[in-house]
Parts: C-alpha cells; structure tokens; sequence
C-alpha cells in the first residue's frame, strides 16, 4: 500500500528527469533494405490511409488533479474528501501521487516529445478555495497559472476541467453534493478559476462523471465520502450537480472571453445493439433512454421526463424555479467518456433483453471493464439520435493492465494498444457517417491514482515507478505518437 509519506527517498528521480531511452526506440530487423520484398507493396497505386481523421480533429491526452498532482497538504491546499476517505479506510492516498505538483515541467516535456498538442487537466477545488468557500488561496492560483504557461510555451492547448471529484472536505462536513449551498460555492470558485485563466485558456468543461461520482460516492459507498444514501436523497445530488454544471456554464459565458467553449464531461452507458438490424438497434435506443432520461433530460430537453418522474415517484428531486433553465444552458459540445459497452437484443415480445457475457469474454485488468470498441460508436449516436446533440469529444477512453517491464526497460503493454487501436476504428466509423466528433483525449498521461484502487490498476500510455517516479512511454505512447503524426489509426 502506498500511504507515500513526505520523505526523502535517496533513489527518486529529482523533477526534471524525464526517461528518454526509449522516447525515439525503434526495433530494426537483422536484414533491412531499402527495397520492398516482392508482393510488399511495390507497384501498388498509392492510397489515403483507410482511417484518416479530418485535418483539425484535436488529439490528446487526458489526467486529473487528484490522481496526479500530489502535494495534498502544501502551498495552502486544503483537505478534499479523498485526503480524508483514504486515510479512514486504511487505503492509498492520493498525497504524493505522480509528483506533478513539482514535475510539471517534466510532464509538459513529456506530452511535447509524444506530440501531443492538446492537455485536459482538472483544477483542484481544494488547492484553489481550501474550505470550498471564503478565501481563495492564491499559491493554488501560482501553481495553475505556472502549468498553463509551460502548456502554451511548448505549444500545446489546455482544456480544464472545473470539478473532477475532489470536493472540499468542508463542504462534506457542511452536507456536500446533498445541499444546494454546494452548488452555490461551486459557482463562486468556477467564477474565479475563468477568471483568472481566462485569458489563456479557451476549452472548459464543468464536471467529469456525475454518473459515477454521485452513485459510487453517495449510494455504493466505494468511493470517496463513503456515504450510503436513500434513494431521494441520491436523486437530489443529481439535481444538485446539474445546477453546478449550470453554474459553471454561465461562468464561462460571462468571463471566458471571445472563442470560449464549454461542455460537461459524461459517461452515459452505452447499449450495443447484438445485430445492426432495425429490432437490435431500436432495444438499444430504449435501454439508452431508460437508462440516461435523469440527467440528458434536465440538460437536452430543459425537463425531467414523464418517464423519469413516473419511475422516481416520491423520490423525485425538489426542483426550484429556474433550476431548469440554469441546468439546459446550451453548451458547445458533450464530453463523452467511453471505457465499455453493454449487448442487448430485442426480443418477439417487444422488449429489451440485456446479454450476459461469458466468463471467457475479453475483459481488462479491472472487473467492470469488458472489452466492446463498438460502444465508443454507439455512445455518439445515441446521444444525437436520442438528445439531439450535436458536437461531441471523446474525452476519456483507455485500459489498465498489469505492465511488464523488459529487462531492457521496455513496456510491450499490446493489450492497451490493441484496446486504443479498435476503438479509435469504431470512432472513425462514426465520423465517416457524418457525427460530429472533433477530438480525442486518451486516458491517461500517466500511472496515476486510481481513486479506491489506489496504485495497482495502471491506465497510463506512460509508466510510473511509484518508488523513484521515474517517467517511461511505454509502447502503447510510441504507437499513439505515430498515430498522432499521421492523423489516422497506425
């Protein structure tokens, strides 16, 4: 377990130290020529790559304050509720984590030799406003306007994401996401976040994940406060995020300046049809609707569906006047995380059947992520076909697996590069049919926190040893730094 006291560690890399042995590797075979081997391609016509992306589409990376950055407890930063739900589980604790706090540099070094030219990064509530409301710190503001600058001096656009899941541990004291006065303090800090880097940075994004913060926190208890909460109480928190959401819109809106975008960060499921035929296809865009009408209703339709309220009965959220208007705010564009997918059917009856998967069925080194590219497809067209929406980023998509590292220090993680690879194919797919979708970002950058799982499930294209912190692309970096380069699946 890595509680990772604050400690001098005589074997840590000092900040700055970025393994380069195997940035520009390259395996050369015994015998290489210049001439092709017959039947290899000579005398071939040339031909467009069969999976090209269109010539402004935004390649990235993606990370997340928490899970990277470390100093949990220095230059002002207050307590967030993973500071305090780690440490009363007994369980990894984000205080170190990457060391990206004091290796920024290194890591802004790190995405330019990749070639990634866009960063999403989230701004920590806690280091900005200690106590999630009253005075803001301004060594958290320092240490932002310090990352932005290094990402706009090596060229690469930051996209900021307002809140990824690290509340103010006082403002859980005080009732958290259960409270409408946490919202009211979110719109304050999203207010002073833009406007202090508005000037610099033009792609915001409000919250990550509702789907997944508010039931693992709140109703599962798995993650970070813990809490095991009623049915309308949940329902609330819903209704109490998508005001946040709101909030941080109008902030955008009021201190981005010309050219400022904003969208939320989703994780919608995403139905697979069993067979593409019209019976399979319609089961899936009823399980799509039953299963997101609670939040794409509020945001896309400006109302809680019949369906929903019919459903939810006593435990229907209070709604006040104007929330709805606030929450539908239109946006530019829908983040889309995408990890997995779900097959169902439909059945004689009319009905939706959800397909079980065999144990054999392909799944990553982590229970809930079954291996399914097509969701990455579907995820986009129902969104549009159901919601209406328009424009869409895929802003999280990657895989863990347990890296082995080569005596020459190699990463050979082809697990992850073949996850990547197909569902950068199923993307294409929905860009060839006339979706709008303008970007990508891979999660992640690096190993990082992840969160209940602490240090064991690595996500990263970029290893970490968590005992010196050395930095290592691992092949899956290479393969998506050529993929970069060329502008179409490699």
């Amino acid at each position: 377990m890595q509680t990772q006291p604050v400690k001098h560690n005589p074997n840590r890399i000092p900040p700055g130290s970025v393994d380069n042995t195997f940035m520009d590797s390259t395996i050369t075979p015994s015998k290489l020529t210049d001439k092709a081997p017959r039947g290899l391609g000579r005398n071939r016509p040339s031909r467009s790559r069969s999976y090209s992306f269109p010539k402004s589409f935004a390649w990235g990376a993606a990370t997340a304050a928490a899970q990277i950055e470390g100093a949990a407890l220095e230059d002002g930063k207050g307590e967030s509720i993973w500071d305090r739900f780690a440490r009363a589980r007994k369980i990894d604790a984000p205080t170190i984590a990457c060391d990206h706090y004091h290796r920024y540099r290194e890591d802004v070094a790190l995405l330019r030799q990749l070639g990634v030219a866009n960063y999403r990064f989230s701004v920590a509530w806690p280091r900005i406003i200690p106590r999630g409301d009253g005075e803001p710190n301004p060594r958290g503001f320092d240490f932002y306007d310090r990352l932005i600058d290094a990402l706009l001096e090596a060229g690469i656009t930051p996209w900021v994401t307002l809140y990824h899941w690290d509340l103010p541990q006082t403002l859980e004291e005080r009732g958290g996401w259960r409270v409408r006065s946490t919202p009211q303090a979110f719109a304050k800090y999203a207010q002073l976040v833009v406007q202090r880097f508005g000037d610099r940075v033009k792609h915001w994004m409000t919250l990550n994940e509702i789907l997944r913060f508010v039931p693992c926190g709140y109703s599962y208890g798995c993650d970070a406060p813990g809490a095991r909460e009623s049915v309308g109480v949940i329902n609330q928190i819903y209704h109490h995020t998508l005001l946040a959401h709101g909030y941080a819109v109008e902030a955008v809106r009021e201190y981005g300046g010309k050219r400022a975008s904003v969208g939320l960060v989703h994780n919608p499921p995403a139905p697979v049809p069993v067979t593409e035929t019209p019976t399979d296809i319609a089961a899936a865009c009823l399980e799509y609707t039953r299963q997101t009408n609670q939040l794409m209703g509020p945001l896309f339709l400006g109302e809680y569906t019949a369906a929903f309220l019919e459903a939810a009965g006593a435990d229907a959220p209070q709604v006040a006047l104007g929330d709805l208007a606030l929450i539908s705010q239109k946006t530019d564009f829908l983040g889309l995380n995408v990890y997995y997918g779900d097959f169902v059917r439909g059945t004689a009856e009319g009905q939706v059947e959800r397909i079980a998967l065999p144990a054999q069925y392909p799944k990553a080194d982590i229970s809930w992520l079954n291996i399914t590219p097509q969701a990455i497809y579907w995820a986009i067209r129902h969104a549009q076909e159901v919601y209406g929406v328009s424009t869409f980023y895929i802003t999280e998509n990657g895989v863990p697996y347990t890296d082995q590292v080569q005596p020459n220090g190699e990463i050979h993680d082809l697990g992850r590069r073949e996850y990547l690879r197909n569902h950068l194919i199923s993307l294409h797919r929905a860009i060839q049919e006339g979706f709008d979708v303008r970007g990508y970002f891979l999660w992640s950058l690096l190993d990082n926190y992840e969160w209940a799982e602490g240090y064991a499930k690595r996500f990263g294209i970029v290893h970490v040893d968590y005992e010196t912190l050395r930095r290592t692309p691992k092949l899956s970096a290479h393969w998506y730094s050529k993929v970069i380069e060329s502008n179409a699946v490699v």
